[in-house]
């Protein structure tokens, strides 16, 4: 893709390149969420982009770091709860909340895997769960089975 003068402001300017600005596909793959998530974000202004002549989206690669696993900032916690030991985390995107009487079933999407996870109503509430949240998974089992796919 050609740099060209900047037209307006989130359109391209002659310091963008191919190498700076990632189509939507490969912008999603970088950080683990599916291509209709991302677009869903690009239009509801969740993530910067910049349009291409032509009408098309990119998006630079420094406007992916808040979303990447590692680069966002320490969650806040509220009275009575501290750091988790716990190494087996996975950070992810949600991507299905249903809430039905005390329970609530959550799916995160990990890369291109789900997990699915039932936890109470109120920890949804509290947590203020919704689609295209981040969100982290934490495993915790005494056991861990095998099966071929």
């Amino acid at each position: 893709m050609r740099p060209c003068k900047v037209l307006a402001r989130g359109y391209f300017d002659s310091s963008m390149t191919s190498s700076t600005l990632l189509t939507p596909r490969q912008a999603a793959d970088k950080i683990g969420i599916s291509y209709p998530a991302l677009k869903h974000w690009i239009l509801a202004g969740r993530i910067r982009t910049v349009k291409t002549p032509g009408g098309h989206h990119r998006v630079p690669v420094e406007a992916l770091n808040e979303f990447l696993p590692g680069s966002a900032p320490p969650a806040q916690s509220h009275s009575g709860s501290g750091r988790i030991s716990g190494r087996n985390q996975l950070l992810g995107s949600v991507v299905e909340v249903i809430i039905d009487g005390l329970l609530a079933k959550v799916v995160l999407a990990i890369g291109n895997q789900r997990v699915t996870a039932i936890i109470t109503a109120d920890a949804v509430r509290e947590l203020a769960l919704k689609p295209g949240d981040s969100a982290v998974a934490l495993i915790k089992a005494t056991e861990v089975m095998i099966g071929r796919p």
